[in-house]
């Protein structure tokens, strides 16, 4: 195995254990499809179903189960879309807003209390990992 391939088993472990971990600090019993519906729902804005459904990269009947059920908590509205009447818009409500923001504010806390045993040069190390991480996500 090559070091590139050595270094991509290594991050690929190591980034997912992170997720996981992450994961493990959300709030309330969302499921994995549900917070990032509700996720991309906060960066998108109100979307069209099919829209969502592409991004999230969901078959549109999944969709509609997923948003049903986030409808039901509260947590989004579905409206007929203005611009066609044959199509729904989905927006988050007050309470996901809410609910996004503790769970960030949870993650955050925690990544910042296991970044508090670090020495200033590990800290700057990391710090310059970031980059490469944000340019190896952002490559086509």
């Amino acid at each position: 195995m090559t070091d590139r391939q050595t270094t991509a088993v290594a991050l690929r472990l190591s980034v997912g254990r992170l997720a996981r971990r992450l994961r493990q600090e959300s709030l309330g019993d969302l499921t994995p499809s549900q917070r990032s519906a509700l996720a991309s729902l906060d960066r998108e804005g109100p979307l069209r179903m099919s829209d969502l459904a592409t991004i999230e990269r969901v078959s549109p009947p999944s969709m509609t189960g997923i948003v049903g059920r986030l409808e039901h908590r509260g947590l989004v509205v579905r409206e007929v879309n203005p611009d066609d009447a044959r199509s729904t818009v989905v927006s988050l409500t007050t309470a996901a807003r809410d609910l996004l923001s503790a769970i960030r504010a949870r993650r955050t806390a925690f990544l910042a209390d296991r970044l508090s045993d670090l020495s200033e040069e590990e800290l700057f190390t990391l710090t310059e990992a970031v980059a490469l991480f944000e340019r190896i996500t952002d490559a086509p």
